[in-house]
């Protein structure tokens, strides 16, 4: 049984303790099947009302849910033979952006992902998914290689923004992350990329330019934190729930918004709570859009990644407030 600490869930989470009490209580002198059985389709409706319902706040929760499968999960589970690259070759090797080559089914792959980690000495390990510029130039090293070979590069994206600290605007955060926004449009191989949990601001665009840019269903992208917005707007950051009813985070907005090409199905509640599931249509969507990208020639995909950003803001303020 998955243990929840989110406030929306509560109704959820008391029903499945009520049907696993029923379950340990169950013998041959006392069968509870039928009451079991009723429980257990009253639970399955509960939870489709409750997560079809959520608001913008609880979606945030949920992504950042403590259970919800990191990158490496996924590389662990969808990636067979991953070779892992280390070092930016100038500074040091950042462990919040793990990259390296793999096979994807029969498929040889290049992967740039962003790590959060999991227990308490792996997230500092990891700087809490906050990658600093020796991360993206690593990243772009390997995205270089990738594109020598015409190998198909996959990126993975969970994290709040990049590193804000002083010593890495020393090192020229953002001129790391310019750089990669520049170079990556012009690889000469497919690129797909999925946000997974947060999609924080420059830092998740730093190795988000893809032919195809995915959201889990329960993910977020945005250019601002909700609690940095409400820190902005109003000096207080608990407002955060204000803001993120106001920056609409949800993987919805942003497919109507076109910033996104589609969105990855989640098992009911989220990919934690069906890892197996969650891997396997996260791969089914990669595998799916390889074979169609690699259809296309390298200068006609260049030229349909370049004008696939190139689009996005074009709407009018009318547009969007409709929307």
């Amino acid at each position: 049984m998955v243990e929840y600490k989110l406030d929306f869930e509560k109704p959820v989470v008391d029903l499945e303790q009520r049907i696993k009490g029923l379950k340990e209580s169950s013998s041959d002198s006392l069968d509870l099947a039928d009451e079991i059985t009723r429980l257990e389709a009253k639970l399955e409706s509960l939870r489709s009302e409750v997560y079809s319902k959520i608001s913008y706040w609880d979606l945030i929760k949920l992504a950042r849910h403590p259970k919800r499968p990191h990158s490496l999960d996924y590389i662990e589970k969808i990636v067979d033979q991953f070779h892992e690259i280390s070092g930016d070759r100038a500074f040091g090797n950042d462990q919040s952006i793990i990259t390296g080559f793999g096979e994807l089914g029969d498929q040889k792959v290049a992967i740039i992902a962003i790590e959060k980690g999991r227990k308490t000495q792996e997230k500092i390990q990891r700087n809490f998914g906050m990658p600093n510029p020796e991360g993206y130039r690593k990243a772009l090293r390997v995205g270089k290689l990738a594109s020598r070979f015409q190998v198909p590069l996959i990126t993975i994206i969970d994290t709040p923004g990049a590193y804000p600290g002083i010593e890495a605007e020393q090192r020229g955060q953002a001129q790391a992350i310019a750089q990669n926004l520049e170079e990556f449009f012009g690889f000469n191989c497919p690129i797909i990329s999925v946000i997974i949990g947060e999609g924080g601001s420059g830092g998740a665009l730093g190795i988000g330019i893809g032919d195809r840019v995915f959201m889990q269903e329960f993910s977020v992208y945005s250019v601002i934190s909700p609690e940095s917005c409400a820190s902005i707007l109003w000096s207080d950051a608990t407002k955060g729930e204000q803001a993120a009813q106001s920056l609409k985070l949800g993987a919805n907005k942003a497919l109507e918004l076109g910033v996104i090409d589609g969105i990855i199905k989640e098992p009911l509640g989220g990919a934690h709570r069906n890892f197996e599931k969650a891997a396997e249509n996260l791969k089914s969507k990669i595998q799916q859009s390889l074979k169609t990208l690699s259809k296309l020639k390298i200068e006609k995909l260049k030229e349909q990644r370049f004008q696939k950003f190139r689009k996005m803001g074009n709407q009018t303020i009318e547009e969007v407030k409709s929307s």
